[in-house]
């Protein structure tokens, strides 16, 4: 066997360590790949060891798996499989360990790529109106139609328009949806800068960079109702009230790490 053909087999089979504070698994890259391509069918034709393969014939690098580089390093400059490294986990809201952040590792060129880049007016062309619920608040709002992000997010609108008022006060009015604008801690583009990520009602969210100045650590602090976070949760967006540098308002739809919800 050749050099080059180990290092291949090596790459794609090793199992790498996914932690967070509640699981430990491994996963060899050839299955977080895939996840990935299940994940975005309409865009993804498939992958090798690596490359991700778009179905316009682009190739583009995955990156290597490297538990070494720093935490901040990879919030800036992260890799597909960097994005896909942490995993999410569901259920009843908790503290989560230090930089478990699943969703924050953000390809950039993966992103723009699929949405558009909105600062080249990329994003623009995909954008259609929705009525985010329509019987509390009834004020339209400009997401993308992309992976039908859209007709997502109309689902989740009528789910949460039905729960007691009580509930659904914490989702309306909304903070905003489409805001072409770097992350405030890595200068990458926000998921808003594609309008794939809606922020809540304001009054209830916490967020960790307003009190991080008093405190070396960042105290977990939540407020959402956890049946809103389930409903976006099953239709593929993935919550901010789930890092460690939390952003309760916030929601991003990332089926990537909600295999189950991919289709």
């Amino acid at each position: 066997m050749t050099s080059s053909v180990a290092i291949l087999l090596r790459s794609i089979g090793a199992c790498l360590p996914l932690l967070s504070a509640s699981v430990a698994r491994c996963e060899t890259i050839g299955n977080m790949l895939d996840r990935l391509v299940l994940a975005y069918p309409q865009a993804l034709a498939g992958h090798d060891a690596d490359f991700i393969i778009w179905r316009d014939g682009t190739r583009m690098p995955v990156g290597r798996p490297d538990t070494q580089r720093p935490f901040a390093d990879k919030l800036r400059n992260a890799t597909i499989l960097d994005q896909l490294s942490q995993p999410y986990v569901r259920g009843e809201p908790s503290a989560p360990s230090v930089d478990a952040d699943p969703g924050r590792f953000r390809n950039e060129a993966f992103f723009k790529k699929m949405y558009g880049d909105c600062s080249a007016g990329g994003v623009t062309p995909n954008l259609v109106s929705i009525t985010w619920l329509p019987k509390s608040w009834g004020k339209t709002v400009s997401v993308t139609r992309v992976n039908g992000v859209a007709e997502r997010l109309k689902e989740i609108s009528r789910e949460i328009d039905d729960l007691d008022p009580k509930i659904k006060r914490a989702a309306f009015p909304i903070a905003g949806v489409l805001s072409c604008r770097p992350v405030a801690d890595t200068g990458r583009m926000s998921m808003h800068g594609y309008a794939a990520a809606i922020d809540l009602n304001l009054g209830y969210s916490d967020y960790w960079l307003w009190g991080a100045k008093s405190s070396p650590s960042i105290p977990y602090k939540n407020r959402f109702p956890q049946q809103i976070v389930e409903i976006f949760e099953r239709h593929g967006f993935i919550w901010g009230g789930r890092w460690y540098h939390y952003d309760t308002m916030h929601f991003e739809y990332r089926p990537e790490l909600l295999p189950q919800q991919s289709r």
